[in-house]
């Protein structure tokens, strides 16, 4: 696939969606500060009014719009707000950092293979759910690896190609809580370098699998 690294002499614009505290945006926001990730985040989308992470965009000068299912009378009308807001900032490519939602089909049509997820999991194992269940199953199966997954995101929850992993292990003595700490470490230093390796138009898929060129 290509994104273009360049649109009309300007940086690929980034969407940015979450529903926390936001350190994932912050990674990416660091990322771009020290000149790893060439890029522009244009818009902030928070499916909570009360997100912290509403507070770093805001302290950047960035954009933000709150799109919380309770406004909408349907999944589909919530998507098409969805779809509007990121097309009104002119995406090039949509970041989920901690978002909560299941997007309805007509987000991943709108934006397709231009969307990517970072879950708490080595994907395709502890799939469907958001920190820090992923980490709990983890746990509670007795694995000796976890880690994180940068994927695109289609219809399928959690099921697209995967571009990036980051393994973690699990230690003796970890809880849901250490477990998650760690893995969101990893996930910090993952997520800008998976953006990235998209921007550069070299990540290739054949069917469910994605290469780097």
């Amino acid at each position: 696939m290509n994104v273009p690294e360049q649109v009309e002499g300007r940086l690929p614009m980034l969407g940015v969606l979450v529903s926390g505290r936001g350190s994932n945006l912050e990674a990416i926001f660091d990322a771009i500060d020290r000149g790893e990730l060439r890029a522009r985040v244009g818009v902030v989308l928070s499916s909570k009014a009360d997100a912290p992470a509403l507070e770093h965009a805001t302290h950047r000068g960035i954009a933000t719009v709150v799109i919380a299912p309770k406004q909408y009378a349907s999944r589909a009308a919530e998507g098409e707000a969805i779809v509007e807001a990121l097309r009104a900032a002119m995406v090039d490519l949509v970041v989920l950092a901690g978002y909560a939602r299941i997007f309805d089909p007509c987000v991943v049509q709108a934006f397709p293979l231009r969307i990517l997820n970072i879950h708490p999991s080595l994907l395709p194992s502890f799939a469907g759910g958001m920190a820090p269940r992923p980490q709990r199953e983890a746990l509670e199966a007795g694995v000796k690896i976890s880690g994180c997954t940068v994927h695109f995101v289609t219809e399928d929850v959690d099921a697209g190609p995967i571009v990036a992993q980051a393994a973690v292990p699990v230690l003796d003595d970890d809880t849901v809580a250490t477990l998650a700490e760690r893995i969101l470490e990893a996930e910090h230093q993952l997520l800008p370098q998976a953006i990235g390796r998209v921007l550069s138009g070299r990540v290739r898929l054949a069917g469910k699998r994605a290469s780097v060129e």
